[in-house]
């Protein structure tokens, strides 16, 4: 009689220790062993028994260093813009009145589209979760949760598509990364405005590369006739020694240089090694893009798992274009032309 009653006291303590309620549909679940974290059969939810608990005091520095990288570089492109019209066009309007009205034009759609799709990439929420009903059965329909888990921040069901960032204490759809430089999350509201930032800013950094040089010919000062006798007369001298008489006289001249000429040299600098990065990023992303895939999902895949649908038609739909282009082009047909005989 003691044994019995020992077993349907241990029978009973099994139950109630593994006795636990699902988040998504609230129905009680009875767990046959210990397990951190388990999947309603249900509504399909995902619960994570001991969620990992970040800290987030440092939210509101995070927010203040975001804006002040976002002031940086509105001031750097205004300055870039502002110093290379003050520089550059007084030397293109001197040539022809035509060619700086030409130049003027491009000058200003290139800051337009660069100005305008970093602002909506900054300003724009990155992606919103989408909105689902929780918390109760008859709410909840089977499968209505189906690999969703609970953002222990937001207190509100994450899809499997959505990453909470810390940065910005939020859910975001189709997270790619936080980008610092435009202070926010880019995610799927954002994405396709800061792909067009990055395709603008490269454009415009190759343009005052271009445009650096063809004035910086005009108004760097004429080497020194000595220099120049001796570096063309010693011909019995190594290419290493003419080209280093050469840079010394180069770096000379630049002693004498305007201060349009300094802006112009900076400029020169700025854009081409800003723009060696914006190209590196920009084709990181459309490679991502093209396979099907984010930052984030890229750094979390593994090898083993199945690779999805890749092809240019991934890049299409990022940008809104349901179709490929190869649908407007005449189709040869494959079969075999029958001869008669």
């Amino acid at each position: 009689m003691n044994d019995t009653v020992k077993e349907e006291h241990h029978v009973t303590s099994i139950s109630e220790d593994h006795e636990t309620t699902c988040w998504g549909c609230g129905l009680r679940l009875l767990l046959p062993s210990y397990t951190p974290i388990f999947k309603c059969g249900w509504c399909g939810a995902i619960t994570n028994q001991n969620p990992l608990k970040h800290n987030n005091k440092y939210l509101r520095w995070r927010h203040i260093r975001d804006r002040c990288f976002i002031a940086i570089l509105l001031i750097f492109m205004l300055f870039v813009i502002c110093g290379g019209v003050w520089a550059v066009y007084p030397v293109i309007f001197s040539v022809s009145y035509f060619r700086g009205i030409l130049h003027c034009t491009i000058t200003m759609l290139l800051s337009i589209s660069t100005i305008s799709s970093f602002s909506l990439a900054a300003s724009r929420p990155a992606g919103p979760p989408p909105s689902i009903p929780w918390g109760s059965y008859p709410v909840v329909e089977k499968g209505g949760l189906e690999n969703y888990s609970f953002c222990s921040y937001c207190s509100k069901p994450k899809s499997p598509r959505t990453h909470h960032c810390r940065s910005c204490g939020t859910c975001v759809l189709d997270m790619d990364h936080h980008c610092p430089f435009i202070g926010n999350c880019v995610g799927a509201a954002n994405h396709q405005p800061f792909i067009c930032f990055l395709f603008a800013a490269v454009v415009s950094t190759m343009y005052i590369s271009i445009m650096s040089i063809s004035a910086g010919c005009q108004l760097w000062p004429s080497l020194d006739h000595e220099t120049v006798r001796r570096i063309t007369s010693g011909s019995s001298h190594s290419p290493f020694i003419i080209m280093r008489e050469f840079m010394f006289a180069f770096l000379s001249s630049a002693v004498l240089l305007s201060a349009r000429g300094l802006v112009l040299a900076y400029l020169l600098v700025a854009s081409i090694s800003v723009g060696i990065g914006l190209i590196i990023l920009l084709w990181q992303q459309l490679s991502y893009i093209y396979q099907g895939k984010t930052c984030l999902s890229h750094i979390s895949s593994r090898a083993d798992e199945p690779v999805g649908e890749t092809g240019c038609q991934n890049i299409f739909r990022f940008f809104g274009y349901q179709y490929s282009f190869s649908r407007y082009f005449p189709r040869f047909s494959r079969t075999k032309k029958i001869h008669k005989k």
